[in-house]
């Protein structure tokens, strides 16, 4: 164990602990390392989910904000800086 471990304790189903098993044993993996893969890929979805979610409310906020046509290059020559 290094420094940035956490051990947890977790209780499965009988089935489902067998099939972690069954999974680490046909990948030669242990099965914490299996657990932690999935975990992440798990993970990794909830975040896009998260990010598509922030950027549909961001897209929700600016409607009407700019007119079609815009660039960026518009804006800031209208700017008075």
């Amino acid at each position: 164990m290094s420094a940035n471990d956490v051990r947890k304790n977790f209780v499965f189903k009988k089935e489902v602990a067998e099939h972690l098993e069954k999974i680490a044993k046909r990948e030669e993996k242990s099965m914490t390392a299996v657990l932690q893969e999935m975990i992440e890929e798990k993970y990794n979805e909830v975040s896009k989910e998260e990010k598509l979610e922030a950027l549909q409310d961001y897209i929700e906020l600016t409607k009407g904000m700019f007119e079609k046509g815009m660039t960026i290059q518009s804006i800031k020559a209208n700017m008075d800086v």
